[in-house]
């Protein structure tokens, strides 16, 4: 017999309808749970907005516009994850732009091709006022104050300096302020994690004397050494030489997911005693070996990486309009809030995700910046390629030209030289008809 048939009436309705709040209470609370937890991100992030470690929109930018800034408008990007409402409903405070050209530019113009690339950078984050282009820690600090979205200039790959020091002082100059050591190509000085490129193979030398040199000047130019895309051996020997602390700007776990763009736990480890950071990259085929992710398999290279090292050694870094293919939920930079609120939910705590969000990158960015201040007194680097390492044809030999064989008028001459060689015939004939006459 059922409770209603051995209550009054009116028991059994006011039963009922407690029955039927609470249903529909009970249905409501993971309304209200998300809700809270929204508005938690939402609060978190108002106050750490996130340091984004990669961003290839200046590639894009050439892909489908040819760097013609003047035929767009960045508020509002088609056929790009990337604009600059989208980077503030992301809470994207400060951006990486990664300056890249491709790797079958070395050997031939990726320096021109790099300034270019630079050019457009600079164009951007100066004629737009929601941007602003910083080139040290205090000045992404500042332009936080000012409600600006912050460009650091990162370059992609090491054979944009041709195997120059003083090419990669020029960019220093021109605002770039971190460099990885590789792409998907090796340098003549470093051996990249991808085999795609059949160059400057070698052997138990995965960072050369001059590649030491040029993390040794980049440590005094108080530049971040990048060690995405570099091998593991390359990673190892510059955690090693490195006076500074270093950075993966777009890696993520390769315990999770074992692609060799990833990093191992015990690299990870190294990275750590460095003080080092690695900012998770968002690339579906990094997260899951797959085209296909979500933001539940990202959290997992988060929660992997926090066991291993933790939380004070993250950060974030997407790679949008690097990478084909983002993980449902987080299609473009808008979404990072989506990321937040999933680590929220794995009881991250706030104090962990401010670390990973900003604090973390500023840390190493301001350490990067006081080693570069206790190596004020050195000189610049002279060091210079070995020419057998680069083996590049279109170096030019700094040498006179060799004028043998060459035509008469393109060889050194005298005016005498060029003379025409009948004047002394004619002269003597002269001088002959001369004395005959005075006979």
């Amino acid at each position: 017999m059922s409770s209603c048939k051995t209550a009054t009436s009116g028991s059994c309705s006011l039963w009922v309808k407690t029955l039927s709040h609470l249903v529909v209470l009970s249905s409501l609370c993971p309304l209200v749970s998300g809700y809270s937890v929204r508005e938690r991100v939402h609060d978190l992030m108002s106050r750490y907005p996130l340091i984004d470690g990669h961003n290839d929109l200046a590639l894009q930018l050439r892909i489908h516009h040819n760097n013609r800034l003047s035929q767009i408008d960045l508020h509002n990007v088609s056929k790009v994850a990337t604009d600059i409402f989208r980077l503030q409903a992301g809470h994207v405070q400060a951006q990486m732009f990664a300056v890249y050209v491709m790797c079958g530019a070395q050997e031939k113009d990726a320096v021109r091709l790099t300034l270019e690339q630079i050019d457009v950078v600079r164009r951007m984050c100066t004629e737009y006022q929601d941007f602003e282009l910083v080139t040290s820690a205090q000045e992404l600090q500042n332009a936080k104050m000012r409600h600006k979205i912050a460009c650091l200039i990162s370059i992609e790959g090491g054979h944009s300096i041709d195997s120059s020091i003083p090419a990669l002082r020029m960019f220093y100059q021109l605002g770039v302020r971190s460099m990885a050591l590789t792409h998907t190509c090796n340098t003549p000085w470093a051996e990249s994690s991808s085999k795609l490129y059949k160059v400057y193979q070698r052997h138990n030398n995965s960072l050369t004397p001059f590649g030491k040199a040029v993390v040794e000047e980049m440590n005094r130019l108080g530049m971040i050494v990048d060690l995405s895309h570099t091998s593991w051996d390359t990673a190892m020997a510059v955690l090693r030489h490195s006076k500074a602390p270093v950075i993966f700007s777009h890696s993520s776990s390769y315990s999770i997911c074992n692609h060799s763009r990833n990093v191992p736990d015990w690299l990870l480890r190294e990275l750590k005693k460095k003080q080092g950071l690695i900012m998770v990259n968002l690339h579906s085929n990094f997260i899951s070996c797959k085209d296909k992710a979500n933001i539940s398999r990202v959290a997992d290279h988060f929660d992997h990486i926090k066991n291993v090292i933790g939380a004070e050694s993250i950060g974030v870094g997407g790679d949008f309009e690097g990478a084909v293919s983002f993980p449902q939920g987080l299609e473009d930079v808008s979404k990072y809030p989506a990321l937040i609120q999933e680590l929220l939910q794995r009881n991250w705590t706030e104090h962990d995700l401010a670390n990973v969000l900003r604090r973390n990158f500023l840390q190493v960015f301001e350490e990067v910046e006081r080693v570069r201040d206790n190596l004020s007194y050195n000189l610049p680097s002279e060091i210079q390629v070995p020419a057998e390492e680069v083996q590049n044809s279109c170096r030019l030999d700094l040498r006179p030209p060799d004028r043998r064989g060459l035509p008469s008028d393109q060889g050194p001459s005298s005016r005498a030289q060029q003379r025409p060689r009948g004047l002394p015939v004619l002269a003597i004939v002269v001088l002959i008809s001369s004395l005959l006459m005075m006979d």
